[in-house]
């Protein structure tokens, strides 16, 4: 993170939601989600919808909410704050390393 901005140098990292409208588990992870991400502020998040797109409905549909860190699976049904926040911070750590 650069001192005193709550900015974090190189790539950023991108954070994505998969669920469904009137879904309770999603609901209950997009909570949790929200709260680590405001901890994040250089984090980008995308929200998608398995209604919307048939490729993650066949993909998600009995595993949603999905939660994906960089287009890797990090979690299915329930968001853990502390092991998305460990994720989040190590994801950032790797890409600000020198190459």
């Amino acid at each position: 993170m650069v001192p005193g901005t709550g900015i974090y140098p190189g790539t950023v990292t991108r954070v994505t939601f998969v669920g469904k409208p009137d879904c309770h588990l999603c609901d209950d992870a997009r909570a949790v989600v929200d709260a680590v991400l405001a901890e994040f502020p250089g984090v980008a998040l995308e929200e998608r919808s398995i209604l919307d797109e048939p490729e993650l409905f066949e993909a998600y549909v009995e595993e949603i909410p999905v939660l994906l860190i960089d287009d890797r699976v990090h979690t299915i049904w329930r968001v853990d704050a502390g092991r998305l926040r460990g994720a989040l911070a190590a994801a950032i750590d790797t890409e600000s390393a020198p190459s």
